[in-house]
Parts: structure tokens; sequence; C-alpha cells
């Protein structure tokens, strides 16, 4: 496959190639490469008539879509950096994001708009572009949609927003290419981990390319790329949720089903009506297939290939899967900061069940000692750090943090992920145990220091510590374990979750707290969560 020097260059001879070949489904609507090329390039020109320029930062702020895509690609036409955002961060998380990306403009929806007005000045928000989730959609599915209330709206009313029907008006001549090279920024993709505030991840577009494309080549001994059909079960601001529907449209030509939320019944009439070939989505959604009460409804044999990632798949889903669709399900194991996977496991041969897969082509890895950095032997328990060429250098904006957890050795710049695994001798590697600071619920990574400041903003504590509790249903539930001041009475794990939704988005709030009159230490002050942990994980096993 011939190798591009930009994202928006390798989109544009794929979408010539492939012409009117299915793109992108959304909700029975069928866009073809032409179609979604075309859009695009109008995008561009609004985004060129509207002041963005090259280099500028804008916020993608809505849930799957196609506006969503179209939008990104029209930044990347002009060479403009896209911040993909959560469409559920409420005005705390937005406003953050906003003012650390230094992002000017945004696109939401009508229906998260309120969260955007709410920061739009304070952030010197002056670029505000507004859609509703059916807007690419026929009038009459529109109409049909708003009939039966099946379409969610919400109140704009303001002058200063741009619809977005109205930016597809400018004709795609009027803006120029200018979608940069290799090494330049396409866009900032956002991490929890270990920080009290979610850190800034550059993407690069040699890492895009190079990396995406040694991903999607694991499978295509099951499927050949350009004819894969992917039904997408996750978010386009999660790096995993890019790999299955932005490295299609733009690097291998297949096509993507997007949904603006999973849906089970959805996930599985889409695989049967369009003889889906690929599935992605995290271990909880495998699950809830699988106890799904339709299940046998749907005739799901036309996959090839089922895929997992963002948390450790238990073997007992695994198992379940092969003997209910005599398929396997693939797991892989990446992270942000290397833009997405370093292993995978094949598609050949007899892959051990617990095996989070081999280290991919262009990954370079050590399994070390945390403290020393020193290689432990093969079969050893150790920290993974990550190297590649080319690989993602920093944090925006964040240096003590780049500091923290990027580190030369060798000649290279190495990412310490922070996560204990092993290494077998066939090669195959095995994950062990994360960091107690990064809470893995359904999917997200979670920081746990990010809830504790929340928590201890509230006036009546005076210590906080969160961590993940074992759960088979969504990999780890949050708890957060909390000391209050001595002279305050009457305050319930309640009335805390209550501070928590007012300041974090739902998946981050906890759902249990426990009162203690101190909260284990280490020797330098510092509080313990591997002591909370172990302390959960004692409950659990009673």
């Amino acid at each position: 496959m011939k190798r591009n020097n930009s994202v928006y260059k390798a989109f544009k001879n794929i979408a010539r190639t492939n012409g009117d070949k299915t793109a992108v489904i959304y909700l029975g609507e069928r866009f073809s490469y032409n179609k979604l090329m075309m859009l695009s390039e109008r995008m561009a020109s609004f985004f060129t008539n509207a002041g963005v320029r090259k280099g500028d930062r804008f916020v993608l702020y809505t849930p799957n879509c196609p506006q969503w895509v179209i939008s990104w690609l029209g930044l990347q036409k002009i060479g403009a950096l896209a911040v993909p955002v959560s469409p559920i961060y409420t005005a705390h998380d937005l406003g953050y994001i906003v003012t650390d990306s230094g992002a000017r403009g945004i696109l939401c929806t009508d229906t998260n708009f309120g969260y955007v007005k709410k920061i739009a000045h304070q952030c010197n928000l002056d670029k505000i572009i507004v859609t509703n989730l059916a807007d690419l959609l026929p009038w009459w599915k529109r109409l049909i949609g708003k009939a039966f209330d099946r379409i969610p709206d919400g109140k704009v009313g303001e002058e200063k927003i741009t619809p977005f029907r109205k930016c597809l008006e400018f004709p795609p001549e009027r803006a120029e290419e200018d979608c940069g090279d290799s090494s330049d920024i396409l866009e900032i993709l956002y991490t929890g981990g270990t920080t009290k505030f979610p850190k800034g991840v550059p993407i690069h577009h040699d890492i895009f390319i190079e990396s995406f494309l040694s991903q999607l080549r694991v499978s295509s001994p099951l499927v050949p790329l350009e004819d894969n059909i992917i039904v997408q079960g996750a978010p386009l601001f999660h790096v995993l949720g890019q790999l299955f529907s932005l490295g299609p449209i733009c690097l291998t030509g297949g096509t993507v089903i997007l949904m603006p939320k999973v849906n089970l019944d959805a996930v599985m009439l889409y695989i049967q009506r369009y003889k889906a070939k690929t599935l992605f989505g995290v271990p909880p959604l495998y699950r809830m297939i699988l106890e799904h009460d339709r299940i046998n409804y749907y005739d799901l044999s036309s996959l090839r290939y089922c895929f997992t990632g963002g948390d450790v798949l238990p073997v007992e889903v695994l198992r379940r899967w092969k003997e209910q669709f005599g398929i396997r399900i693939y797991q892989g194991y990446g992270a942000t900061e290397t833009c997405g996977g370093v292993t995978m496991v094949p598609v050949d041969g007899d892959p051990p069940e617990e095996t989070i897969g081999k280290i991919l082509p262009e990954k370079k890895v050590k399994i070390v000692e945390p403290e020393t950095l020193k290689e432990v032997p093969i079969g050893h328990t150790g920290e993974l750090i990550v190297t590649s060429d080319p690989m993602i250098r920093e944090y925006w904006n964040k240096k003590e943090e780049t500091m923290e957890c990027f580190v030369e050795m060798e000649g290279a710049l190495w990412y310490r992920t922070g996560d204990l695994v092993r290494l077998g001798e066939n090669g195959y590697m095995y994950f062990v145990d994360r960091t107690a600071d990064i809470i893995k619920h359904k999917g997200y990574r979670v920081s746990a220091s990010e809830i504790e400041g929340v928590l201890k903003d509230h006036p009546a504590i005076i210590a906080a510590c969160v961590v993940g509790v074992p759960d088979k249903k969504v990999g780890e539930r949050i708890k957060a374990f909390v000391v209050l001041k001595e002279d305050i009475k009457g305050i319930t794990g309640k009335e805390l979750i209550k501070w928590c939704k007012s300041k974090l988005t739902s998946y981050k709030v906890p759902e249990y707290i426990e009162f203690r009159d101190m909260l284990p230490k280490s020797k330098v002050g510092k509080y313990l969560r591997r002591e909370l942990r172990k302390e959960e994980r004692k409950r659990s096993t009673v």
C-alpha cells in the first residue's frame, strides 16, 4: 500500500479509488467515499471562511455521527488540529480541555449545547457549530424521527452559532489544501491516567498512519481490508474507536457502521442486515451480548473477526463467545500514548486464552523493574515500557507529566505504561496488573487522582482515596474512601456522590463512598491506594 505523508492525502487517495463504494453507514443512511470527500471539502471551505487556520485547535464534542467524521476530515484538509472530546463531558471537563488545548472553536450537538454556552465566554470560544444527530438524514427520516420522539434535540436560540447544515453550503474549492507533512500534529487526544486532569496526547500524521495500518493488517488473513464491513462499538474520541473507523475510512477503504450510542439490538441488527465481518467493542459489550435475552433472534454468522481492547477480556467470556458463535474474540493491549496497539493476538495458530497478544512489528518494548528500570528475565513480571519510530514524544503543555511518563534510554524515548506484564517464552504477553492510579471502568481509563481532587474540593472532606473494585460486568467499579473534617457531621455518601455528579462526567462518578477515620499512608505520607485495593479484593473473595 502506498505510503502517504498526511492523513488527508491518504484519505483522498482512498476516496478516489473507491468512489461510489459505501464508506459510512449511519442509521440506515449510506455515505459513499465520493460523498464523504465532497462534504469534508465543503466543511474545509467553511473552516477557512470562518478564519480557522493551520495549527488552530477545534473541539469535536458530539457522539459518533457523519458530522463528526466530516468535520475531522475538513480540519485535516486545512492542517488544523482536531480535539475530540467525550460528548457526555460536563462543563467542568469541557472547559478544562478547551482551555488547555487553546481551542477557539467547537462542534457540538443541540443536546449538549447548554454546557458549551456555560463555558463559551470564559474560554473565548468564538466559533460554535451546532448539529442535530439527524442533520444528514433524509428529510422524511428526520420528520418521522421527530414525530415519534426518536431523535434527541435541544434548544439553542443563539445568534452567534452556526447550524451544521449551513456549513455545507460553502463551495469546496474555497479551501486550500494545507494538510502538512508526516511530522505535523493532526489531533490532540485527551487521556485519563495518573494525574488530576486529563492529559493531551499530540498525534502526528506518521504515527497515525503507520500504527493504524499495522494494527488493521492483523485481521487481514481473515478479512481483506478493502472488503471489511465493521460495526464500530467505540467512541470516536478514543484511539481504539478511531482505529476501527477513521483507520478503514482513511487508509484501507473499508465500510464503517457508526452508531450515536451503543444499543445491543442495534449492534446485532446491523451485523445481520449489512453482513458485517468485524465487530469491535470493549469486553463488557461482548458479555452483554451473550447475556441478551434476544441473542438467538439475530443471525451473526457473517462475523469473521471480533476484537476487543480497553481492558482485559475475561477467559470465561472468550469461551462462551466461541461456544455460541464458533469464532474467537481477539484482544490487544495499547494506550493513547502509543497510538493504540502495542500487542495484538494474531489470527493464525492457537494463541493461549489469557494472552494479550504478541508485540506489533513497529513497536519495541522492555519489561523492567519499576524502581530501577532494569530489564527483568523472560517469564518475570515487570512494568511495560514502549518505544517506536515514529514516537509520541510529549504531552500537550505538560512538561512535568512528560518527564514522569517518558524516559530516555539507549538513545530512544520510552513511554512508561505503568502496567505490569509478563512475557512468555513463546513471545505471547500476559497482563498482570495495572497501577493503582488508573481505574478501568466500562473500557474507560479513569484517573483516581482526578476524582480525589473533586472530593477534596468539598468543604467537608480532609482526605480522599479512590480505587477500582473488581467487577465482572464493567471491569472495575469506582469506590471512594473519605475522611471528614473533625467538626463535620451529618454528611452522607449520597450527598458526596451528588457533589461528584456536578463536577464529573457520569462514568467517573464513584458508586460507593466509605467513611474512614484515617487512610493508610506510606512513610513519606503518600496515601496507599494499593492497600485499599487489597482490602477490597479480600472482601470480594470472602
